[in-house]
């Protein structure tokens, strides 16, 4: 699949590591897409390792480096998983995984949901299981939502919400190879306040998974997704705006036709 255009972005800069890409937002100092193909037949069951640190291909303030971070309650959630692109020999495993923690694919997100988000982490393993007999590859992207209202703190803004768009190959009624897709955005709002000199969280539990339109996607973070709107498998897809949403509250709401 091709990488999608950051609309609301005319100054990014696409960043390209070992079998993902992050497209940064230079004035936002955080990604506005990434891409990462994932061959899960192949996937490395590694031990986690890498250092978060700059990529030096971009200068440091147009990077949400260390300093957003420190003493508060904010994790580095990555946006590409450390596991998705850890697939191939070992060696090209650990080197892709260890390029997973340069700071321009990470986004701050409040630590009591980036640790308890086990629904968010576990959709590209959803879909990887749907999509098994299908050559198990699965093309996942993902970003924050830059919205121009959301918090500041600390030089940049706070992102409320994030998306995640998965593409996949499977078979159509006549026996071709068609295109399928499904999207997802996660909703921190309830999580984050920025109003003190320290940044605090609510009470766990405020955070909200659901199955959007991937055209309520393409709009919503202002990107082109291409021809994966088209090949939603959401079956609430005809619909548009929130009141479509599906929330989700286990892999088993999740609609995959």
């Amino acid at each position: 699949m091709p990488l999608p255009a950051a609309l609301g972005a005319p100054d990014a800069v696409q960043l390209d590591y070992l079998r993902f890409s992050v497209v940064l937002d230079r004035a936002r100092r955080l990604a506005a897409v990434t891409g990462v193909n994932i061959d899960g037949a192949t996937l490395q069951d590694l031990p986690r390792t890498g250092e978060w640190r700059l990529d030096p291909r971009a200068p440091a303030d147009q990077q949400a480096g260390p300093e957003v971070y420190e003493r508060n309650d904010f994790d580095r959630g990555h946006l590409v998983r450390r596991r998705d692109p850890g697939w191939g020999t070992e060696a090209e495993a650990r080197a892709a995984t260890e390029s997973t923690f340069f700071y321009p694919n990470a986004a701050p997100q409040a630590s009591v949901f980036n640790q308890s988000k086990d629904l968010w982490l576990g959709l590209e393993d959803h879909v990887l299981q749907y999509a098994d007999a299908h050559d198990h590859r699965v093309s996942v992207f993902t970003a924050p939502v830059l919205a121009a209202d959301d918090p500041p703190y600390r030089g940049i803004l706070i992102p409320r919400r994030f998306w995640k768009v998965a593409a996949w190959s499977t078979t159509d009624s006549a026996g071709a190879r068609a295109l399928a897709c499904a999207g997802f955005v996660l909703d921190q709002t309830a999580l984050i306040d920025t109003s003190g000199a320290i940044a605090a969280v609510a009470p766990l539990g405020a955070y909200r998974t659901f199955q959007v339109p991937v055209g309520d996607i393409a709009s919503l973070a202002r990107v082109d997704l291409g021809e994966m709107p088209a090949a939603d498998t959401f079956t609430g897809a005809a619909a548009r705006g929130p009141a479509a949403w599906r929330p989700l509250h286990g892999a088993a709401d999740i609609d995959v036709r």
